[in-house]
């Protein structure tokens, strides 16, 4: 499986938004703290923008913030805003994949990988990765 940089860049700038959560931020700030090219932020902040997680206001008060809280966001939240599907194969969704004969098998695997990575990200939210990072331990659902 891939992790695109576009997701984990997504969830750091997300994460800083977490971390502050009564004023906004701007995407300098956001690309400053966690060095993040700023050019790239501002196209995923774009798309996160479009997919209803963060918010924003322009004028020299505005910036951005969560477009929910924390705790409803989780990374399989994230990773669809950005890169679409969790998982392909030469760029096909694995949900309708199908092989003849000797490999007929192979892309119920493929699927169950998906569907193991899904779990994973859906369990983890931005709120329990914060607590977590803040005490060192692994991030579930829940454990803020």
């Amino acid at each position: 499986m891939h992790i695109s940089a576009k997701a984990d860049y997504a969830v750091r700038a997300l994460l800083e938004l977490a971390a502050e959560p009564d004023r906004p931020l701007s995407c300098e700030a956001i690309a400053s703290a966690q060095e993040i090219p700023f050019r790239f932020l501002k196209s995923v902040v774009a798309e996160l923008r479009k997919a209803g997680l963060v918010r924003s206001q322009r004028g020299c008060e505005g910036g951005y913030w969560l477009g929910r809280a924390a705790g409803e966001i989780t990374l399989l939240d994230v990773s669809r805003a950005v890169d679409g599907e969790l998982l392909t194969l030469r760029g096909e969704a694995v949900a309708e994949l199908a092989y003849p004969g000797a490999a007929a098998g192979l892309p119920s695997v493929w699927r169950q990988v998906e569907a193991q990575a899904a779990a994973v990200l859906g369990g983890v939210t931005l709120a329990a990765l914060a607590a977590a990072g803040e005490r060192g331990v692994p991030a579930r659902k829940g454990a803020a």
